[in-house]
């Protein structure tokens, strides 16, 4: 007898992806792979593989994708210096293409014919996994039951489990849903979809409220080697183990904190709330960093270059000519982004101490207001002329044209 063909879902052990599980058993005549991807979740994960099996899964993978994710995602955006709509350091967005390379992965060792996922069709998630499946395996076909089934709220979610004998838990649902990530914490959903309602306290996981953090700050030296962090006050870290490291620190001292209404790519407006406490403090640290070797010309189209790796970061376009074109820029320009940046927390704020490297391009003879023999002033004088002639003759040509 022939074997049945297999879907590979993307399974996180919660109501929907469980329900998403036995609903691909009821409306396709395949087995039913379930993939989970470990991105920092810490104990969510637990029991996982029994609570699939036990709703029909043929066969779980559970994948620790932690030190990728940080090294070749996290890492990646802090170099290009990526930051959506000024705010939002992508801790979702960057998930998703790690773990959807890998659900691609396993489908082919499954001998998959088709992926599913759990995004909903309001979402920016549903186009960051699928357009990953298409880049990597664009044979494969990819199921979206949200976009497709009946269900229509919670509550027929919960009665079809109940009527399913799907063991999920059925508690009193939070005043808003959560994204977890070793990067971040997202908060959106039921009381903060009005922007006009502010977070209550007891709602952040790993920042403490400013009332509560130390009367002392903590001073932290980071250490880089071509852009990419390397070390945390002497001590060489694991990329996972760096970011880990500063998310205590940055925890203490409640940083890491945005509260936004930001721009979906679908259309919608939606108000989130993050909390990327060691993600804050990279991203001014790796700033500062290249304020001191790079220079006028490279860090200025480099910053527009960030916003365009930002918007397709969090549009899902990781796996794309343009995205590895990008990449190659990125690269290039962090080659001498080498050093160390000492920065002091305290009260939600991080305060820059100091940085230094063997490529600095900052010298002090120039940059005195000292007795100086480098720098001849008398020089600007030619230098404005020039730079400002075209000003100039615009002016003396609008002063004629009125006479």
């Amino acid at each position: 007898m022939a074997s049945k063909k297999k879907i590979v879902l993307a399974y996180s052990g919660g109501l929907d992806t469980s329900v998403i599980l036995k609903w691909l058993q009821k409306n396709y005549d395949a087995d039913i792979v379930a993939y989970a991807a470990d991105v920092g979740l810490g104990n969510e994960l637990d029991g996982l593989e029994d609570k699939a099996m036990r709703t029909g899964a043929c066969s779980v993978h559970v994948l620790d994708l932690k030190e990728e994710f940080v090294r070749d995602y996290v890492f990646r955006a802090l170099k290009a210096g990526a930051v959506y709509e000024d705010q939002y350091l992508l801790g979702t967005s960057l998930a998703r293409p790690v773990i959807a390379k890998h659900h691609v992965e396993i489908a082919r060792k499954e001998g998959a014919y088709a992926v599913s996922h759990g995004a909903t069709g309001k979402g920016n998630d549903q186009v960051r996994f699928e357009l990953t499946f298409k880049a990597l395996a664009p044979d494969l076909q990819i199921i979206a039951p949200w976009r497709t089934w009946d269900f229509k709220s919670r509550t027929e979610l919960i009665n079809f489990a109940k009527e399913n004998g799907i063991p999920v838990p059925v508690t009193v649902e939070k005043p808003y849903s959560m994204d977890k990530n070793c990067l971040h914490i997202s908060y959106e959903g039921g009381v903060l979809e009005d922007p006009w309602n502010e977070p209550k306290d007891d709602m952040f996981l790993t920042t403490k409220n400013l009332k509560d953090t130390p009367d002392s700050a903590d001073e932290v030296t980071i250490g880089f080697e071509q852009g990419m962090p390397v070390s945390v006050n002497g001590t060489r870290l694991s990329p996972y183990n760096l970011l880990v490291t500063l998310n205590e620190y940055g925890g203490k001292h409640g940083i890491g904190r945005v509260d936004i209404v930001e721009n979906r790519l679908v259309g919608i407006k939606s108000r989130g709330v993050y909390e990327t406490p060691g993600g804050t403090i990279l991203w001014q640290a790796h700033r500062q960093l290249e304020t001191l070797v790079l220079d006028r010309s490279t860090m200025h189209f480099k910053q527009h270059v960030a916003i365009k790796f930002g918007e397709m970061a969090y549009n899902g376009e990781w796996f794309c000519p343009l995205k590895e074109a990008i990449d190659a820029f990125i690269d290039k320009t962090q080659e001498k982004v080498t050093g160390e940046v000492r920065l002091r927390l305290f009260k939600g704020n991080i305060i820059t101490a100091g940085r230094r490297s063997r490529y600095s391009m900052y010298n002090p003879e120039l940059a005195t207001f000292e007795k100086e023999s480098v720098y001849n002033q008398q020089d600007a004088e030619g230098f404005i002329n020039l730079f400002g002639l075209q000003i100039k003759y615009a002016a003396l040509r609008d002063r004629a044209a009125q006479e």
